[in-house]
């Protein structure tokens, strides 16, 4: 049976793969986990980064004695996952993204940054600070947040992977995108 772990978005969890992770069960061994500093998962202090997250992944594979793996990345986990299949192609046999960013640059990461304000999260959408509080625990989603900035910051002055990098990836891979999304846009997944 076919093995693939499914990566969630920034400031997500595991957890919201679950009805994923179920529907897939009958077809494939499906792994799922929550990345440093998400789904209470500590982070060791460590800074957020793709490099980061990717060694992550790596070591969640060597914990579970897999040589290979498809994987499937939403949002920031499909970044991880190109990301993987760019500086560990042995390890990944195939990936399928979902609504993920591959184009950084300051303006946009600063327009990011702004959405991940936890003050204003808190005033304007209790509902969804409250299900981050529960998500993430016992981490604060606070600072979860604040890390995700950062690292989206450092993204839009260095972009982790270039257009030039994409060129040089043989893993298969397929990347899908909602017609409805804001954030990632067709031509930046086009030209990927």
């Amino acid at each position: 049976m076919q093995t693939i772990i499914l990566l969630h978005g920034a400031i997500g969890a595991a957890s919201q793969l679950s009805k994923l992770a179920e529907a897939l069960g009958n077809e494939f061994q499906v792994l799922t986990f929550s990345f440093p500093g998400h789904g209470g998962r500590d982070d060791g202090g460590a800074e957020f980064s793709m490099e980061f997250f990717a060694s992550a992944v790596l070591n969640f594979m060597d914990e579970n004695k897999l040589d290979k793996a498809s994987v499937f990345g939403y949002s920031m986990g499909g970044y991880v996952a190109m990301y993987l299949a760019k500086h560990h192609p042995q390890k990944i046999d195939k990936v399928i993204t979902l609504a993920t960013k591959f184009h950084w640059d300051e303006a946009i990461a600063t327009n990011e940054v702004k959405m991940l304000n936890p003050d204003k999260i808190e005033q304007k959408l209790p509902a969804f600070a409250e299900s981050l509080k529960d998500m993430h625990a016992p981490i604060d989603w606070k600072t979860l947040l604040n890390k995700t900035a950062d690292m989206l910051t450092a993204l839009g002055q260095n972009n982790t992977l270039r257009q030039g990098d994409y060129a040089s990836i043989t893993t298969p891979s397929l990347l899908l995108l909602g017609d409805r999304d804001k954030m990632v846009m067709l031509d930046e997944t086009l030209a990927v």
